[in-house]
């Protein structure tokens, strides 16, 4: 039905005839001449509509904004003065010598002209309810253009580095140890239930046990689970596994692929090697473990001058050893009013801290008669002199504390130093790219009452539990079986599983401008090691059995050591793009309450599909 796409249309192809399909994006009527915007996913072109054509022209008449056009023309050069730079086909024109009206349109619920912004009245779910109109809009149709252009890039990579794309099941197991699962109710085995998969995480192991080597897959995930800008009940994973690669090929690796991504599609030049920081100077320097390193303020610790003052806020903090009292220091942030200071002291109290101490260093030759504070009787001389010596503080700085439980003032200062970040003008530009190594293999479950996995329970542990090879004895009869293997390393799972919160795992995490683009590890690939760490997390022998005995018995027919990482797909768009949720990196998203507008799903189903598989619905009743 075409000959070209609108966007397409150039000075090269003056004089020739064109057949152009799209939308009407502007109509205007000057001086008796119509010109039509029309539109098509690749781009806008001027349609004129002349009157000495009168048939073609008492059609352009009734034309309307979304109207689909079919359209036949000679492309000319624009009249001197008209001319649009800011358009690709603005040096040109269509002259329509025949126009057909393909479908009429309403009236838009909102404007497809209008850029639409995080401050715009367009509310979200109104644009998610028509999202098919949402999609038409120039910004919609970028984003999705660059992430179609990312997962062919990606792709490109990775075969051309060996790896095979594998797909894995859909509906699959149910298992523990990680976000709320979608369940769904299996109609041929009644009540039973598949699970939709959190990630390929085993299976993509299970491949490496069967020899694929190399694997990557562009997958769908889901996860039950509250939701925030950053995350989807269904998302998209850039999936990959390899085996006999330690973390730092496998990170070596995925920096070339970012690299390669990078410079193809936005032209950018990554650094080369990206950093790399342990996950405990992650935390004591800007309080979390996905830093943003364009941020140039950090977290200074105190609490070694903190313990005898007689201020106990402090020092009851300081003595405390899960406690911690640290210092944020904000260049000229002496220009800060109280109103000010009292809006970032509410704001902190979001992440549970009871209260925002500052001082002000109005002039730092003047020692304490040169600062201002309501916390300065509390503190010696000496500890106010080290303290600003400490925090490098100059004329004019604002020094911020936080004084509570580690966890506290860590996700409290962290979170005041991203926004005083942005705030305050301090996000330098450009992309900072940063491995964050050497995470606890284990955290403490304070509601649950155990150990829990910080990255996931089949994350291989430091040291030299998974790195024994060498110390088995070439001769060990396989007939001798794992019980005898496991011998070799019944001292090191002994430490281990005496002292889980001491261990450190062999996971990776990729971050970039301080969001989490991905995360992986090396595998346990020893049944014994996987055994124990089971253990650890309170999960039986029967309990891991039911689970992961699929698994089990694979770790014992010769699994190679293996590793990996996934990426999140629509973050890493969102990142390129410059948006600010992922649902404006996704065609057809879900709501911040896991719903879908367009379709209205969820919905309820009928008593007979319900009958089939088994289920009766409970009566509910809203409490009063």
């Amino acid at each position: 039905m075409r000959s070209h796409y609108c966007g397409h249309l150039n000075e090269s192809l003056l004089g020739q005839d064109v057949e152009l399909c799209g939308w009407v994006h502007r109509r205007r009527d000057h001086g008796g001449v119509i010109f039509v915007d029309l539109r098509d996913r690749e781009g806008l072109v001027q349609v004129v509509f002349d009157p000495e054509n009168p048939e073609t022209f008492m059609t352009a008449e009734r034309v309307r904004s979304e109207y689909v056009l079919r359209i036949k023309g000679t492309v000319r050069r624009r009249p001197a003065g008209t001319e649009n730079p800011n358009m690709a086909t603005g040096q040109v024109e269509i002259a329509c010598q025949s126009l057909e009206i393909l479908n009429r349109a309403e009236p838009p619920p909102f404007s497809v002209v209008d850029a639409i912004s995080d401050e715009s009245d367009v509310n979200e779910e109104t644009r998610l309810r028509y999202r098919y109109i949402d999609l038409r809009r120039p910004q919609m149709l970028q984003r999705l253009r660059l992430r179609a252009q990312v997962t062919r890039t990606l792709r490109g990579f990775l075969d051309a580095q060996g790896f095979l794309d594998v797909e894995t099941p859909i509906l699959t197991k149910s298992t523990p140890e990680g976000a709320r699962d979608y369940l769904v109710p299996s109609r041929t085995h009644p009540g039973e239930f598949f699970a939709l998969p959190q990630s390929p995480q085993l299976f993509k192991q299970l491949l490496m046990m069967g020899g694929l080597d190399r694997y990557y897959q562009i997958v769908r995930c889901f996860r039950d689970e509250d939701l925030r800008a950053d995350r989807q009940p269904e998302f998209t994973q850039i999936d990959i596994e390899t085996s006999f690669m330690d973390e730092n090929q496998i990170m070596n690796l995925n920096e070339d692929m970012l690299r390669e991504l990078f410079a193809k599609v936005l032209e950018v030049a990554l650094p080369k090697p990206f950093p790399r920081m342990t996950y405990a100077e992650a935390i004591a320097r800007f309080g979390v473990d996905k830093p943003d390193l364009r941020i140039p303020l950090e977290l200074v610790d105190i609490g070694d001058l903190m313990k005898s003052v007689d201020f106990k806020v402090f020092s009851g903090a300081a003595n405390d050893p899960k406690g911690r009292v640290a210092a944020l220091r904000l260049p000229g942030g002496g220009a800060l009013s109280r109103k000010e200071i009292d809006d970032y002291t509410q704001f902190v109290a979001i992440y549970g801290a009871k209260g925002l101490a500052y001082i002000k260093v109005n002039d730092r030759a003047a020692g304490r008669e040169g600062l201002q504070s309501p916390i300065l009787k509390f503190i010696p001389d000496d500890v106010v002199e080290a303290m600003l010596a400490r925090t490098g503080a100059e004329n004019n700085d604002l020094i911020f504390f936080g004084a509570d439980k580690a966890t506290v003032v860590n996700e409290s200062l962290g979170a005041l130093r991203i926004k005083l970040g942005h705030d305050r003008g301090l996000v330098e530009q450009g992309w900072r790219p940063l491995w964050v190594v050497d995470f606890p293999m284990f955290e403490w479950d304070e509601k649950g009452n155990r150990w829990s996995a910080l990255h996931h329970p089949f994350t291989a542990p430091t040291g030299d539990i998974e790195g024994m090879s060498e110390r088995i004895a070439v001769d060990l009869a396989f007939s001798e079986g794992w019980g005898a293997r496991g011998d070799v390393t019944a001292n090191d799972i002994a430490t281990l599983e005496a002292n889980p919160g001491a261990a450190l795992s062999r996971a990776y995490d990729m971050v970039l401008n301080g969001t989490e683009a991905g995360g992986g590890s090396i595998r346990i690939h020893r049944p014994e090691m996987q055994a124990a760490v089971f253990r650890i997390l309170g999960i039986g022998d029967e309990e891991a059995r039911d689970k992961f005995g699929f698994l089990l018995d694979a770790l014992t027919y010769g699994c190679p050591p293996h590793g990996g990482i996934a990426f999140g797909l629509d973050r890493l768009v969102m990142l390129m793009t410059g948006a600010q949720s992922i649902r404006d990196v996704m065609a057809f998203p879900k709501t911040q309450t896991a719903a879908c507008p367009l379709t209205s799903a969820p919905s309820p189903v009928g008593d007979t599909h319900l009958r089939e598989l088994g289920i009766r619905l409970r009566a509910t009743t809203t409490a009063v």
